[in-house]
């Protein structure tokens, strides 16, 4: 499990604190004028956590945990709720997911780890892949970023931007080539030049799935002439902001391509921080980075046990 420093815990209790303050808020109704966890208080509560865009699926699974533990120690007062609250998602979360994701300065499993990048237009894709270049390039990584999303002419330009911000090599064509021949192209010049990550941005599309699957299909097909099992993460982003449209986009990518890495973006501005716990249970997809702010370093490595620590805490 990652380790939060100070300053880590600091910018992400800021970063949450539209969500904490809503489901406190929320909480706090659920337990006023009562000295014990009884139906009552769970029905509020399951009301509580439903519509701060947890989902209703994960919230009945809380609940049913919930009143497993109010059985099992035959009485709970609701001063110990948020403890309670705290150890059985995190359980639940450990149950869905593997371990936690590590900090970018860990080893990476293989060079050049190659990260294709998927998810709709708007959802900060390629403001997130670069704080993920900055990220690796600040633990001594050598990173190169693919433009492989020829069909926006603001796409390429962004990605440009980021790339010449960061300081990181850009691999690009001209607007409308074949995505699939850029990202040839990118992990080609990686594979050359000995880089550790590659990151491939994609056509942010999503009203036809089978387009949009036969367009992945290729792309990854094509970097496989070059190295065999790339990509070796394909990472989802979506708009914490959203809230359950983000689950329907999870929906719509994990059916189109096989995710395994998901990143969700813009929580400071939301109160609907919640659909992260959601997302990452229903989905059994680690959630690999949040996005808590503006700034580079705002977006963090997701660490289950101190994000749900900060939520309810």
């Amino acid at each position: 499990m990652g380790i939060f420093s100070s300053d880590k815990k600091k910018e992400l209790d800021k970063g949450l604190e539209k969500t904490r303050e809503n489901v406190f808020r929320k909480l706090s109704r659920a337990v006023v004028g009562k000295s014990r966890v009884d139906d009552e208080v769970l029905d509020h509560l399951e009301e509580a956590l439903i519509t701060s865009d947890v989902g209703v699926d994960t919230t009945l699974k809380i609940i049913d945990r919930i009143e497993l533990r109010v059985s099992k120690d035959k009485y709970l007062n609701t001063s110990e709720l948020n403890t309670i609250l705290r150890e059985e998602i995190v359980d639940m979360l450990s149950e869905n997911n593997q371990e936690d994701t590590r900090e970018f300065s860990s080893g990476l499993p293989t060079k050049p780890y190659v990260i294709m990048v998927v998810g709709v237009n708007g959802v900060g894709k390629t403001t997130t892949i670069g704080k993920l270049a900055w990220h690796f390039k600040n633990t001594g990584k050598k990173v190169i970023l693919g433009a492989a999303d020829t069909f926006r002419a603001a796409a390429v330009d962004q990605i440009s931007i980021w790339a010449e911000r960061v300081g990181v090599e850009l691999v690009m064509q001209k607007m409308g080539s074949d995505p699939a021949s850029v990202a040839y192209d990118t992990v080609s010049s990686a594979v050359s030049k000995e880089a550790d990550v590659v990151i491939i941005d994609t056509a942010g599309r999503l009203h036809n799935k089978t387009n949009l699957m036969n367009e992945l299909t290729k792309i990854k097909r094509v970097m496989q002439k070059v190295i065999p099992d790339a990509p070796h993460e394909i990472l989802l982003i979506l708009d914490g902001s959203t809230g359950q449209n983000a689950f329907e986009q999870a929906r719509q990518f994990t059916a189109a391509t096989e995710v395994n890495a998901l990143a969700l973006t813009k929580l400071d501005g939301t109160a609907k921080g919640g659909v992260v716990l959601g997302i990452s249970d229903q989905f059994r997809i680690p959630v690999k980075y949040i996005g808590i702010g503006e700034k580079m370093e705002d977006l963090q490595v997701f660490n289950r046990e101190v994000f749900v620590d900060t939520l309810f805490s």
